[in-house]
């Protein structure tokens, strides 16, 4: 490891990766050197980072956000345009930029620190779900650029996988929680509330991933990202439910033996491990596995009745092309009618398979055919309405 702090610019700074980040560097101030931080609208949350790290890059991207920043603090270097952000993570020169924002706002700044030849701690789902097929295409093309993965079941993957032969890879299998309703009967399902979809029993995380991860959605995602990141067939990745969260992956290879990624449900871990790359750095505060403690590792099979998210996101991403892309538009649409009570919970699958169904896709997809899939797949989603007792009008 070099003898300078490694540069990290955080894009989504005040979310859950992101302050874990913000930990990491505070703990590790010989390691870490925080040089830019973007954010949506938490003023006062990005304000606290600039008291203690001084970062030199900062951004809001929320308009109104902004406007209050910039009134209350005008000496700081503060911008809030798309066009904005890339330029800063230029200037920036970071040796890691750690893509931590939620949705496919997260498409662009990765794409454009990719074709700067950086590494991408990746932590936003969205941007491979969307432009998987373009990310693939720059890392072929530009040998300095590279994504280390940050979700805990991809970074187990991704550490399984090391010193391993790709050609000997087997199955890939990721775990799932299950969500807040594994238990939960079906007709129960039709009254769930989002305060109720809110409680994840293992991880503290964001509302949309939160719901996605109570409707299965975030293992369909998941799903998607594991073909891109892994160069792996949909036919060579399973999910299995596993409640206790403490096998995070597994692969298997050609002779049936399985590696498998262990420890407590902390995202200090993985996020730890993505931006230390290849090193790891101690980490006191995550306690150790004690498995006198742990009883039983139980799995079973995803209940793709109740869950049919997983299988619509296993088909949209077989289909390809822009399928992942408006499948991830139209839920992220979903989840927020839920959120404010708009649909119910069982038809958030309703509203995105809807959506999937009466897109016609062009034949060779680009980025701005991506952005374009992206924006229909919004507006039809948001076209939905609750009182007209019909989904036709999509």
């Amino acid at each position: 490891m070099s003898n300078k702090p490694a540069r990290i610019f955080i894009l989504g700074a005040t979310g859950s990766v992101g302050s874990c980040a913000l930990d990491l560097i505070r703990k590790n101030p010989e390691t870490f050197e925080l040089v830019g931080a973007s954010a949506n609208r938490s003023v006062g949350n990005l304000w606290k980072i600039v008291e203690e790290f001084e970062p030199k890059y900062l951004h809001l991207m929320d308009p109104n956000a902004y406007t209050q920043a910039k009134k209350n603090h005008p000496d700081l270097n503060l911008h809030n345009t798309m066009d904005a952000l890339l330029e800063m993570i230029s200037e920036s020169s970071p040796d890691v930029v750690l893509a931590a924002m939620v949705g496919n706002i997260g498409l662009l700044p990765v794409i454009h620190s990719l074709e700067l030849g950086l590494t991408v701690a990746l932590a936003n789902k969205e941007t491979l779900v969307a432009g998987g097929f373009l990310v693939r295409e720059i890392l072929e093309k530009n040998n300095n650029s590279k994504i280390l993965p940050v979700d805990s079941e991809h970074s187990a993957i991704f550490q399984c996988l090391q010193d391993n032969q790709s050609k000997d890879l087997q199955r890939i299998i990721l775990t799932a929680s299950g969500g807040a309703f594994r238990t939960t009967p079906l007709e129960k399902m039709l009254t769930i509330t989002p305060q109720e979809a809110l409680q994840h029993p293992n991880w503290d995380m964001g509302a949309k991933i939160t719901i996605d991860s109570s409707t299965m959605m975030n293992k369909g995602l998941e799903v998607i990202e594991a073909h891109y990141l892994f160069e792996t067939h949909y036919d060579k990745i399973e999910v299995i439910v596993h409640p206790q969260s403490i096998i995070h992956s597994m692969v298997e290879f050609l002779d049936h033996s399985i590696i498998a990624h262990l420890g407590v449900p902390d995202m200090t871990i993985p996020t730890a491990y993505a931006l230390s790359y290849p090193n790891r750095i101690p980490l006191p505060q995550v306690p150790a596995l004690d498995f006198a403690s742990l009883g039983a590792l139980t799995f079973e099979d995803p209940d793709h009745k109740k869950f049919p998210c997983l299988n619509i996101a296993y088909e949209a991403g077989r289909r390809g092309g822009l399928y992942p892309a408006v499948m991830n538009a139209a839920n992220e649409i979903a989840v927020e009618l839920f959120l404010t009570e708009q649909i119910k919970f069982l038809e958030i699958p309703i509203l995105v398979e809807s959506v999937l169904e009466i897109f016609n896709p062009e034949k060779n997809p680009n980025l701005e055919s991506v952005l374009d899939a992206d924006n229909w797949a919004r507006a039809k989603a948001s076209e939905f309405s609750p009182n007209s007792g019909t989904w036709s009008e999509l």
